[in-house]
């Protein structure tokens, strides 16, 4: 989606442009010829990266072929750090131009790889306000664009027959499921969501479904008589809920954005989360937090992500109007940090800037 959207804006530049790529199919609708389709590179958490390494080498040896075929100007690089950073060394090499847009969050963990971004990257632009400081510690010069999230929900269009089609009842309160869209991540936190709507009958929850996965991860969650599905209509139904349970990620930015009360729930395997827990660098998950720098929304993660604790927040979210009046305002100041133009366009404009000193 934010790599479609900055291939919008770049070709408000320049309608000529020729790109070509890894991405999905909002890239390809907005003119990237895919070489490659992200949905074969969508590995997380360390036991799926160490056993499809194979996988991610042979890719990167092809990307390099692609790029020196292709002979570009610039290659303009999104988020996909381990991938990304081998590439972005290849290019520099070979004397292309780096752009990077939506870096890997370096900040979290492995924070030596902003040595690695420094040396291989010409121009990076940021999207979360905390990131310039922290590349400024290692006297890197970055650009904070905004974050594109914010674009995204500016640009929405609400269906007006969403609630009717979906047979959202109005006098009822309702629910978001959002439990990610990775295979390990639902398989822990599908179970648990299916608990908490057995335990609040009167409640309608609806789950955001990805529709490329398989239905046997939701299978927890399908034939309850209160429960829905919607695919590819996120912000649609963050439109029209009272509240939200949502796996950490974009997601979590997304809600508050749509000013929906929510609860972070994560839960990975112990090895996994062992693991994790050695490397993160930070307080908290949810990049609703992050940027605030406090807890404004409750995360239950590993451990504390049991029925009893989610059931209790969950009622708050629906039914304490102090509290929820509370993460509400949070919400707003939350805004106020984030808008700072389009995302998209700030960083056309910069590699355009860039590219055209260059020449």
């Amino acid at each position: 989606m934010h790599g479609g959207n900055l291939v919008k804006a770049l070709r408000k530049s320049d309608l000529q442009a020729e790109l070509k790529g890894f991405g999905g199919d909002e890239m390809q609708r907005a003119g990237v010829a895919l070489s490659v389709h992200y949905r074969e590179l969508a590995f997380m958490g360390f036991i799926s990266l160490t056993t499809s390494l194979f996988k991610i080498f042979k890719f990167a040896r092809f990307c390099k072929r692609d790029i020196l075929e292709f002979k570009p100007d610039a290659v303009i690089l999104i988020d996909y750090g381990g991938f990304n950073l081998q590439i972005a060394k290849f290019a520099k090499k070979k004397g292309i131009i780096v752009f990077y847009y939506i870096p890997p969050k370096v900040w979290a963990w492995y924070q030596s790889r902003a040595w690695q971004l420094k040396a291989n990257v010409d121009r990076m632009f940021v999207i979360l306000p905390f990131e310039k400081d922290f590349f400024n510690e290692y006297d890197f010069e970055v650009d904070y664009v905004g974050n594109p999230v914010v674009d995204a929900i500016k640009a929405f269009q609400p269906n007006p027959d969403f609630a009717a089609k979906k047979g959202l009842e109005a006098a009822r309160k309702s629910v978001a499921l959002l439990p990610g869209s990775r295979k390990m991540e639902l398989k822990l936190i599908v179970p648990l969501m299916a608990q908490i709507a057995d335990a609040n009958r009167e409640v309608q929850f609806v789950v955001a479904r990805v529709s490329n996965l398989p239905n046997d991860l939701y299978f927890d969650l399908i034939g309850k008589d209160n429960v829905k599905f919607v695919e590819d209509e996120t912000y649609d139904l963050l439109n029209h809920v009272d509240a939200a349970i949502v796996t950490s990620g974009t997601a979590t930015l997304e809600t508050a954005l749509f000013k929906v009360p929510q609860v972070v729930v994560y839960k990975t395997s112990r090895l996994e989360y062992a693991i994790a827990s050695t490397l993160v660098k930070v307080a908290f998950i949810s990049l609703v937090n992050l940027i605030a720098g406090r807890e404004i929304i409750r995360e239950l993660i590993q451990n504390k992500a049991t029925q009893k604790n989610l059931q209790n927040e969950l009622l708050k979210l629906l039914n304490d109007q102090t509290y929820i009046a509370a993460v509400k305002s949070e919400y707003d100041k939350l805004y106020t940090v984030l808008d700072t133009g389009s995302a998209s366009e700030n960083t056309a404009r910069l590699i355009a800037e860039y590219l055209t000193r260059k020449r």
